[in-house]
């Protein structure tokens, strides 16, 4: 099955992280990319620039109009993500808590289960 890991940024929560802690967070996804490269699950993996640089296209009477920044404003983002192939929901998540982002209070990384166009879970 596949699984999308999506790391969600929280500025403040990063801000209030000291150097080493920064550091801590940043190492470990290198010793969690070795540990899923290894396994066989790891499909792939992309880091997102900063919201500030991305656009949002919305089509309005049939023309496309194109507005600068986040869609929304939050405090979180959609800074990453882990795009993996596992046995199980239960593999997923046990991949998941092998994220330093996990660890940190304020921070979290969502699961969720890659779909079919047909909208069936990817088995």
């Amino acid at each position: 099955m596949k699984f999308l890991l999506n790391l969600h940024m929280n500025p403040a929560v990063w801000d209030s992280l000291t150097e080493d802690e920064r550091n801590e967070v940043m190492t470990g996804h290198g010793a969690f990319m070795e540990t899923v490269t290894k396994s066989g699950e790891m499909i792939t993996t992309q880091g997102l620039a900063d919201p500030s640089q991305s656009a949002v296209v919305r089509v309005r009477g049939g023309q496309p109009v194109v507005t600068d920044g986040p869609y929304l404003e939050a405090k979180e983002y959609l800074g990453g993500f882990y795009l993996i192939d596992c046995e199980s929901r239960d593999r997923a998540l046990e991949l998941a808590a092998m994220i330093p982002d996990a660890k940190v209070e304020g921070l979290g990384v969502e699961v969720r289960p890659v779909m079919f166009a047909d909208g069936q879970p990817e088995m």
